[in-house]
């Protein structure tokens, strides 16, 4: 399934100039024969936009993502794209995924909030693991800091995630994690894992880009580097199959031993 990644940051603070970003953006992947959009963390609203946050939160089923799915549906692409979800009097750090026929697959709440203004803004998800099948492939959500807990992806892993979708805000000093830490997940968790990242300076924060499809050999199959960009790369379901037959980790694990970890 090709598969593309939308660096960007879009336009922090107006969610109808995003989805114009994202229109055009899913116009470019589609010519490019992908069947999947992939967004930054935040992407319909922008991320350092303080308490603007709470007046442009929508439920996962508002406004914006009936725009989403029309824009899936006039480019015959599934889109997945992070947003400040409203539910009752919470806010959540969302990512939906919406299939090329306008159907909202999947909604998942980010489980870790990194830092102090995260935690300001929203409320921690519970669900760990959240999934949907797309052309074949099981496909996983998650967001930034949450791939940065091993037991998180491992989770994924043991639940037959093909593909994890990881839109992401990475800031200045941490761009190791997406040089080095998300190429490891994929390796020790025999998936492909899809990391999509900001770009330049909102706020106090400088987001690094550096985008990634990184493959079960922990091979780097796209990469963008650090302005907005649109790269494109294929998840191969065979290699995936081979790599998997060729390093058993889930089948050589000894939970047994790994009691002290919860």
């Amino acid at each position: 399934m090709r598969t593309a990644l939308l660096q960007s940051s879009g336009r922090p603070g107006s969610t109808a100039e995003n989805l114009k970003v994202l229109d055009e953006a899913a116009g470019r992947a589609a010519a490019a024969g992908a069947a999947l959009l992939v967004t930054s963390e935040l992407f319909l609203t922008g991320y350092a936009i303080g308490d603007e946050i709470d007046v442009l939160a929508e439920p996962a089923d508002g406004d914006a993502a009936d725009a989403v799915a029309e824009i899936t549906g006039r480019h015959g692409l599934a889109i997945a794209y992070g947003y400040p979800e409203r539910s009752g009097e919470s806010v959540f750090n969302s990512v939906q995924l919406i299939s090329a026929d306008g159907t909202r697959l999947a909604d998942y709440r980010k489980t870790h909030l990194f830092g102090c203004f995260e935690r300001d803004h929203f409320t921690p998800g519970e669900q760990p693991v959240v999934q949907a099948e797309l052309n074949g492939l099981t496909v996983g959500l998650m967001i930034c800091y949450d791939v940065e807990f091993p037991e998180n992806v491992r989770a994924h892993a043991l639940a037959g995630t093909d593909l994890l979708l990881v839109p992401t805000a990475q800031m200045h000093p941490f761009q190791f994690v997406a040089e080095s830490v998300v190429p490891v997940r994929a390796f020790e968790n025999q998936m492909y894992v899809a990391y999509v990242n900001r770009v330049g300076r909102e706020g106090e924060f400088e987001f690094v880009g550096l985008s990634t499809l990184a493959g079960p050999d922990g091979i780097a199959r796209a990469r963008a580097g650090r302005a907005e960009e649109l790269v494109v790369a294929d998840v191969d379901p065979a290699l995936l199959a081979a790599s998997r037959e060729a390093n058993p980790y889930l089948e050589d694990r000894r939970p047994g031993l790994y009691g002290s970890l919860a």
